[in-house]
């Protein structure tokens, strides 16, 4: 099984996927292990002194004033823990909390947090168990940081609450720890507060999405060169000599990626055959413009989930000199913004797929298609409601772009009186990626049922591949009326795992 080492300098988003989605080991790397060592040296000795130290040896947020006597901080370090477990509603995947866990233990592994090196170590023992704390859908307000899912994390730690064990069912922590061999830890002073003040639930859903919305943009592509095919419509309008003069990058892998699904193809060019066009419609035109678009909002969105990969993000932070700072770097606007930018990306690509879709079904736009790519329309109905069900998801994902990091809800006494909203923000998109699978998949469902109507022209040979594998996979080509949703749901599969791309990528090479 592949191991990730956590040292001190942050990990990467491939290690994020490793451990979330893979599985991957965990293993603390000696330097991170000897910087946790120094931090808490230094932390240990704060709590020796009479002076009152935030997060050592006082109370928390508004209760920050008050001095707490030295037999009482483990008690106080429980309690924050506890009274901080509040999340309410259904629990988020497994992924989302093995990224939580995982993102947190980089920080602590940073060196700045003051936790003992066995707190670390329990931590990636959970990983490794595959020990899965409860974590539930409400409760951060993405400042300071995400403190209701990292407190049930946390509360894992002790032996307490609810985990999910790696056979999937969800059981008292302590059982899960005992059958493990883990012992629950005994926090002290810092130690609870530094397990629950971070960025790290809307960080790793960024890392996740990002990883997801790649393979959609390419696959994108593919299903827009589809859809250009079968409106037999120019390929002239993707001559990187075009893009060349916009230069943007997005746009330009974008225009080439669909240049290469049509290389051969025997659909292109015959705009001027039947019923002359000067231009495609900007659905088909200008898919590169608003692909690249969103490609280019997901370049600079990497380039914040790397920053804050590398953050050590933590309030107060224990600093080389032997300072212990209070700071403002828990709070998640730099997260929550670019997960609000690609969620409005994305209901865009969305928009754009389901007016080629339109355009495929419609008889008076679709220059010589059947009505609905029905057998014989009027008895059959052909693909309108699956148009139907992909306007809904495009409906579905305007709404989801609304940004949630323009709200903002004072809490705490009016102490934290502005929050980020990053981890709604994260929620909502994982929901909007979900719904933009489905949509490109029916683009693709009646795109290559279109490309297959065209009889006597033959399609490029990536899009005959495509097509080819889809039929292997059990979505199935036109004919008569059926039950559609077995075929749409088959075509998400195909879409969704990669499938799509892996056949056409076999003709190709790989897509950008």
């Amino acid at each position: 099984m592949h191991t990730v080492v956590v040292g001190t300098a942050g990990v990467t988003a491939s290690d994020v996927l490793a451990v979330a989605r893979g599985g991957a080991r965990v293993e603390l790397s000696e330097e991170a292990v000897a910087a946790l060592a120094a931090a808490r040296e230094i932390v240990d000795a704060l709590a020796a002194k009479p002076d009152p130290v935030y997060g050592v040896s006082t109370g928390f947020g508004a209760l920050a004033t008050r001095h707490i006597s030295p037999e009482l901080r483990a008690q106080l370090q429980r309690n924050i823990v506890r009274s901080h477990a509040a999340g309410m509603g259904p629990a988020v995947e497994r992924e989302v909390v093995r990224a939580l866990m995982f993102l947190r233990l980089k920080t602590v592994c940073s060196g700045h947090t003051g936790v003992r090196p066995e707190v670390a170590q329990t931590m990636a023992d959970l990983l490794n168990a595959g020990i899965t704390p409860v974590v539930h859908e409400y409760g951060s307000l993405g400042c300071s940081g995400d403190l209701a899912p990292l407190s049930h994390c946390a509360l894992a730690l002790m032996g307490e609450g609810d985990a999910e064990g790696p056979d999937g069912v969800v059981r008292p922590a302590a059982e899960l720890l005992a059958a493990h061999g883990i012992q629950p830890v005994e926090l002290r002073e810092k130690e609870g507060l530094a397990l629950l003040n971070g960025t790290d639930g809307m960080l790793g859903m960024l890392v996740m999405a990002l990883a997801d919305l790649e393979r959609l943009y390419r696959s994108a592509d593919v299903t827009a060169a589809l859809s250009l095919e079968a409106l037999l419509g120019t390929d002239k309008v993707l001559a990187p000599e075009l893009h060349a003069i916009r230069p943007h990058p997005g746009q330009a892998a974008s225009a080439a990626n669909m240049l290469a699904v049509l290389k051969g193809s025997g659909l292109t060019g015959h705009h001027q055959d039947d019923a002359p066009r000067v231009q495609d419609a900007y659905s088909v035109r200008c898919a590169p413009q608003v692909a690249g678009a969103g490609r280019d909002t997901m370049a600079h969105a990497r380039l914040v989930a790397d920053r804050e990969l590398a953050s050590a993000v933590d309030n107060p932070v224990v600093l080389p000199d032997g300072r212990v700072e209070s700071n403002g770097n828990f709070h998640g606007a730099p997260v929550a913004y670019v997960l609000d930018f690609l969620a409005i990306a994305a209901a865009d690509l969305g928009s754009i797929a389901e007016r080629r879709t339109d355009r495929l079904l419609d008889k008076n736009r679709s220059h010589g298609l059947p009505p609905f790519l029905a057998d014989d329309a009027g008895v059959d109905s052909g693909l309108m409601i699956a148009q139907y069900t992909q306007a809904a998801l495009v409906s579905e994902l305007k709404r989801l772009a609304v940004p949630a990091s323009a709200d903002s809800i004072p809490s705490s006494a009016m102490q934290e009186d502005h929050v980020s909203m990053g981890w709604s923000a994260a929620r909502k998109l994982r929901t909007a990626v979900d719904n933009l699978t489905r949509v490109i998949a029916i683009e693709f469902y009646a795109a290559a049922r279109a490309v297959e109507l065209r009889e006597g022209l033959t399609p490029a040979p990536a899009s005959r591949a495509a097509i080819d594998a889809a039929r292997e996979a059990g979505v199935e080509g036109a004919g008569p009326d059926r039950f559609l949703a077995p075929d749409l749901a088959a075509a998400d599969a195909f879409v969704r795992e990669g499938r799509l791309l892996a056949a056409v990528e076999k003709v190709t090479g790989p897509l950008q």
